[in-house]
């Protein structure tokens, strides 16, 4: 497995640790994503791809 599927691989299980009821806050995806080094727009698709819903939005990072 190549470092990029590995790492998005680990993010998604963080997703998913950090979801509850299938729905995330913006505040605990950004944590993510910080806490993952990445983007946040990286973590907008994986979400989608979790079938995760973002709420609480603050600053329109997610679609």
């Amino acid at each position: 497995m190549n470092k990029e599927m590995e790492n998005r691989d680990k993010i998604m299980a963080r997703l998913k640790e950090v979801a509850k009821d299938g729905r995330i806050t913006c505040t605990a995806a950004r944590q993510v994503a910080e806490e993952m080094k990445v983007s946040p727009w990286v973590i907008g698709p994986l979400c989608d791809e979790l079938k995760l819903k973002i709420k609480a939005c603050e600053l329109g990072c997610f679609k």
